[in-house]
């Protein structure tokens, strides 16, 4: 389901600053259901800003958030965080695995917190390594994969719970050419096949490639591009 307008995800007008020092100024972001958007920008602009805001997981200081026809930074913590565990996902540069854990443990853990029986939601783990190119990766923790692996864990984790939406943010920003290209086209077939929509943070051209649709933001405000990426 998305909102009247179309829209499954909405920033409008969000304006957020860290004391003194504005993060979002006005910044106005929408993605419809099923779209991979890519968000790009320097270092700085406030692109993870507005990602984090998007998520649930920051809320700014004026603005609104919208997911799903409802406004979401009204919602206190607790709801916000039934919402980031239930209907998203989420990627980051340098993967974020639990060390502790076990590779099938580390992509199991969405299900688990959200109260699966262990051996349903171990299942349903490794029903994505094969997909992911990980097989005979179960067992292995965090150290002993290679960055790649470990990034392709992580991306399995996100998408095991079958998200509405997948928040990414530099997912491969800690990876060599050749590693994050593998990462991206796996992305891009697994959220294609799940229909999952995709908002990519990313200062890397050839990233926001794999997006049919990309935004700059600059200063904490958000400038589309009116360029539509063919994509297959």
């Amino acid at each position: 389901m998305s909102s009247d307008d179309g829209f499954l995800v909405e920033a409008r007008d969000a304006v957020l600053s860290f004391g003194k020092t504005p993060a979002l100024q006005g910044a106005n972001l929408c993605a419809r259901a099923g779209e991979i958007l890519a968000v790009t920008g320097p270092s700085g602009s406030g692109k993870s800003t507005l990602l984090h805001c998007l998520a649930g997981i920051l809320v700014p200081d004026s603005g609104e958030i919208w997911f799903d026809g409802r406004r979401i930074d009204t919602l206190d913590e607790p709801e916000r965080s039934t919402l980031r565990r239930d209907r998203f996902g989420f990627v980051f540069q340098f993967g974020q695995l639990v060390p502790e854990l076990t590779a099938e443990e580390n992509v199991a853990l969405p299900l688990l917190l959200a109260k699966s029986r262990r051996a349903s939601a171990l299942a349903e783990a490794r029903s994505w390594f094969g997909r992911l190119g990980l097989d005979g990766l179960e067992g292995r923790r965090s150290g002993e994969l290679s960055g790649g692996q470990a990034q392709r864990v992580a991306l399995a984790r996100a998408l095991v719970s079958r998200p509405e939406v997948l928040f990414a943010d530099e997912p491969t920003g800690s990876l060599d050419s050749l590693t994050g290209e593998h990462v991206m086209d796996l992305l891009v077939a697994s959220v294609k096949e799940e229909g999952t929509t995709v908002v990519l943070v990313t200062h890397e051209p050839r990233v926001a490639a794999y997006a049919k649709r990309e935004v700059i933001v600059r200063d904490g405000k958000v400038t589309p591009l009116f360029v539509e990426r063919l994509t297959s």
